[in-house]
């Protein structure tokens, strides 16, 4: 029996060689692509515009995990002809104008790219059924200016109920707003949607799909009714769709409309828009927004904040320079009370 201890070459077995090419990272720069738009996103399936034709498209493995969303500019390869059937591949995906980010909720460390390179963020609210939520349009308002997107209030239902109340609030800090109602005139809303890519949100049940479908009768988006027991929305969207507004859906269009955005194209010479209709949402996590990031959104608080210590937290207590504008009937309690909840929500309290 071969002591165990002693070997030699004949107990030596060699693994065979695999292949002599070398391992590289040079990826293919896939010079022949077509630039592609994406209208929607569904199961790792991107439905893409190129030139005047949808076309269904994966991403290429090169890619990794990085994230395609509705609004991206991407490069494609393979077929691209739209047939049924047929699918393209994602090559790359161009650098971002502007991302639209939210996450689960205030300590969520995970964020989620919503939209890219959208320019406008349209916060739809209900005047009633379901009542306003001015703690939502704040966060909306937060998250805007986070993602370098200009706002707009949109108030649905004035049918139901009068919009001084918010148009007071708002009106004051320089937010631009519009007032709808059900067979009512869109066009005030058209002139703020023209020349831009504006992205859609709200709360379950205040109208957005509707208003979708007023502004592209083809687009067909599921309409619910708010729930008589809750007073919340059902969502009818499941995803996020880009719709053209006033324009064939062609890549020329965009191109425009991007361009207008960077400077290029005066927005005054554009007759079109697109839209990104998004699902509704009852809560918008802002974990991803610094908390000297949050005050922008509060304008109105910005010269009582300034006057704050060092280190200030902003909430009761402390020093904050706030409690004595507010003893003093300096600044609207309501507003004091919507930003403190969301700095304490920061924290992991939950907001009252």
């Amino acid at each position: 029996m071969r002591d165990r201890r002693h070997f030699d070459e004949d107990d030596i077995r060699v693994r065979a060689r695999g292949g002599s090419r070398p391992r590289t990272r040079r990826r293919p720069k896939h010079e022949n692509a077509r630039p592609g738009f994406v209208t929607a996103v569904d199961r790792g399936r991107y439905r893409c515009l190129v030139d005047d034709r949808p076309v269904v498209a994966m991403k290429a493995r090169e890619l990794g995990r990085g994230s395609i969303v509705v609004g991206d500019v991407v490069a494609l390869v393979g077929d691209l002809s739209g047939r049924p059937g047929t699918l393209a591949r994602v090559v790359r995906v161009e650098e971002r104008t502007s991302v639209l980010r939210r996450t689960a909720d205030d300590t969520d460390p995970v964020e989620r790219v919503i939209v890219a390179n959208a320019d406008q963020l349209v916060i739809v609210v209900a005047l009633a059924d379901p009542a306003p939520q001015p703690r939502f349009i704040d966060r909306c308002l937060v998250a805007a200016y986070d993602a370098g997107l200009v706002p707009l209030l949109c108030l649905t239902k004035a049918d139901l109920a009068p919009p001084d109340p918010l148009v007071e609030t708002y009106s004051p800090l320089g937010l631009r707003w519009v007032v709808t109602r059900r067979d009512g005139d869109l066009s005030a809303l058209r002139a703020h949607l023209t020349g831009r890519i504006s992205v859609l949100v709200g709360p379950s049940g205040v109208g957005k799909s509707t208003l979708v479908n007023l502004l592209v009768p083809e687009a067909r988006r599921a309409v619910g009714q708010v729930n008589a027991v809750t007073g919340r929305g059902r969502h009818t969207s499941t995803s996020a769709v880009a719709l053209p507004i006033g324009a064939p859906a062609d890549t020329g269009s965009l191109e425009r409309l991007l361009a207008a955005r960077e400077g290029g194209v005066d927005r005054g010479e554009l007759d079109h828009g697109w839209i990104i209709d998004t699902p509704g949402v009852r809560s918008f996590g802002l974990a991803h927004v610094a908390p000297d990031d949050v005050v922008v959104a509060f304008p109105d608080l910005a010269e009582a904040v300034a006057e704050c210590p060092p280190g200030c937290s902003h909430l009761p207590g402390g020093g904050c320079a706030l409690d004595d504008w507010l003893a003093e009937g300096r600044v609207n309690p309501d507003r004091v009370a919507s930003f403190r909840r969301l700095l304490a929500s920061r924290e992991g309290d939950s907001e009252r």
